[in-house]
């Protein structure tokens, strides 16, 4: 039996229990920094599988790692399970049917996404004892992924510094190797303070915070025309500075997101929107403060892990769907519009096929993909450690991220099918690196090379620290 196969049945013979985790976080859905609930899920599974358990990592209450093994190289293999605000909807259901409660639901999937990289983490840990091979792994459980940055910070306190390889996984909709292409971001909050006063009686005494940000939104929008093509700016007000339209608003607050290719081009972008800042509080006499929230930096490309990595998913094959599995991924693909989907088949580089509602093929490695305009914090990681992703087949064809579509498929049995179907991919590819040492020495060099030996700087200052809202209420 070859080592692939050896570890899929581990895989196998796992799948129900974290199936059933993964189920237990799509039930409890958390945003940033605050997956209490999940993080104890995550724990528990840990323990329950026999991992060391090191709890508060990086000093954030919601960062978990468990380690199996004893020397040999260290193996990273990276979960979240962070939700996201105003996407919860009742599992299963074809039509938009959402749930009471505080609106958070599973809408990019990471309930899968934390439950399956623990599955393929814990197989490589069984197979390690089976085997008497020396080697760790290590199954870290990331918060925050979702415009949180919670692997910078981990990043920045040195969580991975002694990682040899790391691999991570991400719910899509056909299996592949995703492609190391992402924007580097920053969040900034811009705080005006002005002065107060009556809006009709004595509008010359105040001066406008709204006013300040208005200003500052019609700065950045002439901005666009004069910054390179891919970046993006994106920003949202926070604080108005009240409902009274006769009082002069003496406070308001607007968070931008400013993206770019590089965390360099991030940089050059955020000091020219400070300047429009600092300009909108000349104009209108307000003080403007700047406080960093998060950042996220690019993803930085390894081919020797890719190659290995899309080797182990053409010897797997695809999932087996059934029947029942295509009839609701055609349900939900009736409620998309053409776009959605023709999207997903660009990003993929395939034309588009008839009756394929599940993925049908598997995504050439070096297919003519669209460039992903999002940003994740992996690229931290990848910054310090020779890193791989893969991509599940967990929704159907054109399901768009963050919706309600994505999030009504998180606990079907296809996503359930793709999940095992990737952890047995990144559980086959942990395998290779810790047989292979060249294939090590090969990713790091590779790193060297892309990063051109340059020193990973954290996006965010060392003065910003993770939130850590407080816990929820015992249920």
């Amino acid at each position: 039996m070859r080592n692939s196969d050896e570890i899929w049945t581990i895989v196998d013979q796992h799948r129900e229990a974290f199936e059933g985790l993964s189920d237990r976080v799509f039930d409890t859905p958390e945003v940033n920094f605050h997956e209490y609930r999940s993080v104890a899920e995550h724990t528990a599974m840990l323990r329950e599988q026999g991992f060391r358990v090191t709890e508060n990592v990086a000093g954030m209450p919601t960062a978990v790692m468990g380690e199996a093994g004893d020397e040999g190289p260290v193996i990273a293999i990276l979960g979240e399970f962070d939700a996201l605000p105003g996407l919860a909807q009742e599992a299963g259901m074809a039509t938009h049917t959402p749930l009471p409660g505080d609106g958070a639901g599973h809408g990019c999937g990471h309930n899968l996404l934390g439950a399956g990289a623990m599955l393929a983490a814990t197989a490589v840990k069984d197979w390690l004892a089976a085997n008497g091979i020396k080697g760790r792994v290590r199954y870290y459980g990331c918060p925050a992924e979702e415009g949180g940055s919670g692997k910078a910070f981990m990043t920045r306190a040195g969580v991975f510094a002694d990682v040899d390889i790391a691999i991570s996984w991400h719910p899509m909709t056909f299996p592949g190797v995703m492609p190391a292409r992402s924007l580097a971001n920053v969040m900034v909050d811009y705080s005006f303070a002005g002065r107060a006063s009556h809006a009709a009686a004595a509008p010359h005494l105040g001066r406008s915070a709204l006013d300040a940000v208005e200003l500052m939104n019609v700065g950045v929008n002439y901005m666009r025309e004069h910054m390179p093509s891919s970046a993006r700016i994106h920003y949202a007000l926070l604080d108005g500075g009240g409902v009274a339209p006769n009082v002069v608003q003496a406070a308001a607050k607007v968070r931008y997101m400013i993206r770019g290719e590089t965390s360099a081009d991030v940089r050059a972008l955020a000091a020219r929107v400070r300047k429009i800042a600092d300009g909108a509080a000349l104009m209108t006499e307000t003080a403007v403060t700047v406080q960093p929230v998060a950042g996220m930096s690019d993803l930085v490309p390894n081919r020797p892990l890719e190659e290995a990595m899309q080797a182990n998913i053409e010897r797997l094959g695809l999932p087996d769907w059934d029947d029942a599995d295509r009839k609701f991924a055609d349900d939900i693909r009736a409620t998309l519009r053409p776009d959605d989907i023709n999207a997903h088949y660009q990003h993929v580089g395939m034309g588009a096929r008839d009756g394929e509602a599940l993925a049908q093929r598997i995504t050439p490695l070096d297919s003519q993909r669209t460039l992903m305009m999002g940003s994740t914090d992996v690229g931290d990681v990848s910054w310090v450690v020779p890193l791989v992703q893969a991509e599940g087949a967990t929704a159907a064809i054109g399901s768009p991220f963050h919706s309600w579509q994505f999030t009504a498929q998180g606990k079907s049995p296809h996503a359930k099918k793709g999940m095992v179907h990737v952890a047995k991919v990144m559980a086959a590819t942990a395998l290779d690196v810790l047989q292979n040492p060249a294939l090590i020495a090969a990713a790091k060099a590779e790193l060297v090379e892309r990063t051109g030996g340059q020193a990973y700087v954290c996006p965010i200052p060392d003065e910003v620290k993770p939130p850590q809202p407080p816990r929820p209420p015992a249920p």
